[in-house]
């Protein structure tokens, strides 16, 4: 029963900070040492089988078939921590392992080897409280309206009707699609779709959202619009997010620290601090700096 209600008041404490918007400093508060995610030494293998012209790639081996697989290492001896609040960028080259990283932090897969914690828990499966946002804008209901992909999430926790009016509607309005409720995803731009996405991921009020290249698909002024859009709703609620991209200047831009991992087998190369208030100028000399920095990295 103690552990219940100290759940409810943990639940209604992001409540009120996602309602309370945006400080006037335009800062994010993060707890250093308050650990929400914690890597150990995590690896991870598939296995590839060519029969009759065809390549099948599995997470275990067969040990009945005749053929010998070729091993494949994504990931390798990775460690890292995330403390509550942070905007964490992984960063590196195609086939790194990346968004293989973000799919174990989301319980979609396991790793072959090491630990993986969520606020000192092991990940054992998928959970309301880290919610996921895919590349794909086919990831939104094409038969429910704006309101109905996100009331979904509320819905099939059992909240209640009043409560989930509400939390929806501060959620269309986070998301600045106040006036699009009633209106169904193919009449929305790819922009205000990803929107939406982000939306039901949001209306839990989750610990941790990962965000998985969401904005790879989109043209540069609406990708910059939506980087901006992505950073004041980080700022408005209680959440650490994890965020997968190939973009150098997009993980300098939204990040507070950024993962820069080698070509495959993934290792953490470094992990590159940026020291720099939001809203950031991408033209200012200091941003460009960790910009040229991170793509030096990457290059080597």
């Amino acid at each position: 029963m103690m552990r219940a209600s100290v759940e409810r008041n943990t639940a209604l404490q992001r409540a009120d900070n996602f309602a309370a918007g945006v400080s006037a400093a335009g800062t994010k508060t993060i707890q250093n040492g308050r650990h929400v995610i914690e890597i150990e030494n995590v690896s991870k293998s598939f296995f590839v089988y060519s029969s009759n012209g065809e390549t099948v790639i599995t997470e275990k081996k067969r040990f009945f078939s005749r053929k010998k697989p070729c091993e494949l290492v994504a990931l390798k001896d990775v460690t890292l921590s995330i403390d509550h609040g942070e905007f964490v960028s992984f960063l590196g080259p195609s086939g790194c392992g990346k968004s293989t990283l973000l799919r174990i932090l989301a319980g979609f897969e396991y790793p072959s080897s090491g630990n993986v914690k969520c606020k000192g828990e092991c990940i054992q499966g998928p959970h309301p409280q880290r919610a996921m946002v895919f590349q794909s804008e086919r990831a939104v209901f094409p038969w429910l309206t704006v309101e109905g992909n996100i009331s979904l999430g509320p819905r099939l926790q059992g909240t209640e009707g009043e409560v989930r009016k509400e939390r929806v509607a501060k959620t269309i309005e986070l998301i600045e699609l106040k006036g699009f409720e009633k209106a169904y995803p193919k009449t929305l731009s790819g922009g205000m779709l990803q929107r939406v996405a982000v939306g039901r991921a949001i209306v839990n009020h989750p610990e941790l959202l990962l965000m998985d290249e969401p904005f790879g698909a989109l043209d540069a002024q609406t990708r910059n619009n939506l980087q901006d859009h992505v950073i004041r709703i980080w700022q408005s609620i209680d959440q650490s997010i994890v965020f997968v991209t190939h973009d150098i200047e997009e993980a300098a831009y939204l990040s507070n620290r950024v993962i820069v991992f080698t070509a495959r087998p993934g290792r953490i190369r470094e992990v590159v601090t940026i020291n720099l208030p939001h809203p950031r100028e991408r033209t200012s000399p200091e941003f460009l700096e960790y910009r040229n920095h991170l793509a030096d990295l990457i290059r080597h």
